[in-house]
């Protein structure tokens, strides 16, 4: 339920005079909305929130007041009315009679951000910042509404992403970004449907049909035997690599916020971040022999990994601290590729990649690496499933020859027809 007050500022003015200002507050969120009158603090009613008899023409001025506050709870009341959940910057909106149709797209897209930061999710809101970032630096027009962002605009940002180093996946990433605001700018009625340039210029082209660099299981092998006393600087992120692995492609963020309650005898006990779905995994002896190492030296925090090194971090601390450690991370796994001999990006995703690919390549079903993964629709699965080799598919061909013909296809086979 959202409330309003009429009040004046704790700051000055630069006449030494305080602002008076409009407060709503709705869901706990505040917003000030200056009303373009100030006085001095003897000249106002804190209790009535209004001016005192000292202040020039207070009664004009008090009516000025009371006709904003109706002004106000008559908005409230339409949205209400209307059963629209709105926004603060709706009302602002309405409120200095803008209309929905002339709020820009860096405007909708900051308060996206701003939600997404109050809610906690601060990872999708570094994600919604980077890519607002990277649209603005292409667009340079701040000023941008969404119904001028057409299916030639959405080409040349593609020309201008290309030009600048990103791949198809960088790309799609962008694109679904912007798609998801466009559509939510839809549903709060800032944008018409008939402006959308999705049905025209299709994300799914970006998905990229390209060689899945995940590791064979002798690769895999590799990483597990690297001489960590050659390299000790790398031993974490050997560690945490293994550990993903072995832990049905546990990611990241998970593997960061880790606790020693989540480990139960034999099992790890956790729910995933990302998708809140709950996993109980089987602990291998390679991520036993992990977790032994971490018990011995990691007692600062209740955390099995040395990553957040204190507890009662924020939101935005733990993501700076994920974002900081995970680039490391990766830039780790690069010099252990190399070390190792492996001729392939290794990122901290391939580790997941090659979960699925090589229980695929073992013959385990696509229904049971779904579930094992904790996927809700078998086609994600399959898009972590590389294309087999060339080699592996000459195997299965060879087969043929190889293969004795049963009886009854040889009785009723066109060659023996009578």
């Amino acid at each position: 339920m959202a409330t309003i007050k009429i009040l004046l500022r704790d700051k000055q003015n630069k006449e030494g005079l305080y602002p008076i200002v409009l407060r709503i507050t709705q869901d706990r969120k505040i917003k000030l909305i200056t009303l373009g009158m100030s006085c001095f603090k003897k000249d106002w009613d804190d209790k009535e929130s209004c001016f005192k008899k000292s202040y020039p023409n207070y009664i004009q001025r008090n009516r000025v007041l009371l006709n904003i506050k109706q002004k106000a709870l008559s908005i409230i009341d339409g949205f209400n009315f209307d059963e629209i959940d709105f926004s603060l910057e709706q009302f602002e909106a309405k409120f200095r009679g803008k209309e929905q149709n002339k709020i820009t797209v860096i405007e909708f897209w900051e308060e996206k951000i701003n939600d997404l930061n109050l809610a906690g999710r601060t990872g999708n809101a570094k994600a919604h910042l980077d890519t607002k970032n990277s649209f603005f630096k292409f667009c340079k027009n701040h000023k941008v509404l969404f119904k001028e962002i057409t299916v030639e605009v959405l080409d040349k940002y593609e020309t201008h992403l290309r030009a600048t180093g990103s791949n198809d996946g960088g790309i799609g990433v962008r694109m679904r970004e912007l798609r998801a605001l466009y559509n939510e700018a839809i549903r709060r009625g800032v944008v018409d449907e008939k402006y959308y340039p999705f049905k025209v210029y299709k994300v799914s082209k970006l998905k990229g049909r390209g060689f899945k660099k995940a590791l064979t299981r002798a690769e895999v092998k590799m990483v597990e035997d690297l001489d960590v006393e050659m390299h000790p600087n790398l031993l974490e992120a050997k560690h945490l690599f293994v550990f993903s692995y072995y832990t049905r492609g546990m990611n990241y963020y998970d593997m960061m916020k880790l606790r020693w309650e989540n480990i139960d005898n034999d099992k790890l006990i956790y729910t995933r971040s990302k998708t809140k779905g709950r996993f109980i995994v089987k602990i291998l002896k390679p991520v036993q022999d992990i977790i032994d190492y971490y018990r011995d030296i990691n007692r600062t925090t209740n955390y099995v990994f040395p990553i957040l090194l204190k507890e009662g971090l924020t939101p935005m601390q733990i993501e700076n601290r994920k974002s900081k450690k995970l680039k490391r991370f990766n830039n780790d796994l690069k010099k252990i590729a190399k070390i190792v001999g492996i001729d392939k990006p290794l990122t901290s995703y391939v580790a997941r990649h090659s979960f699925a690919t090589n229980l695929k390549e073992l013959g385990v079903s696509t229904d049971v690496i779904s579930q094992s993964m904790g996927h809700q629709n078998v086609s994600i699965t399959t898009a972590y499933l590389k294309d087999f080799d060339n080699e592996v598919i000459d195997d299965a061909n060879e087969r043929l020859l190889m293969e004795p013909i049963p009886i009854y296809e040889y009785f009723n086979s066109p060659g023996l027809a009578v």
